[in-house]
């Protein structure tokens, strides 16, 4: 592209030693599954005997699918503050 200084590929995701690169963001988003689940699951107990436990209650099998939305959120919060972060100290956004 003329004499344009780019990197030759994008593997760092755009973010160097916590300075952008000036290239595409990429971010990605991981979810632990839920500790708790309604089928019952062998374990042991206090006396270090075989048991099984069911948790009862209402629990989510997988909150993946809502927390997708939460962590879009979260970025496009994240990414504002240090948009106005950095207008507070340069004065202008570029």
């Amino acid at each position: 592209e003329g004499k344009k200084i780019k990197f030759n590929s994008n593997n760092s995701g755009g973010i160097l030693g916590g300075i952008s690169t000036g290239q595409d963001l990429i971010i990605r988003f991981v979810v632990k599954p839920t500790s708790s689940i309604l089928m019952e699951t062998k374990t042991i107990n206090k006396k270090n005997e075989n048991d099984t436990i069911k948790t009862t209650g209402r629990h989510d099998p997988c909150v993946g699918i809502r927390a997708v939305p939460v962590g879009e959120a979260m970025l496009a919060c994240t990414l504002a503050d240090h948009l106005l972060l950095n207008r507070a100290q340069i004065g202008e956004v570029r």
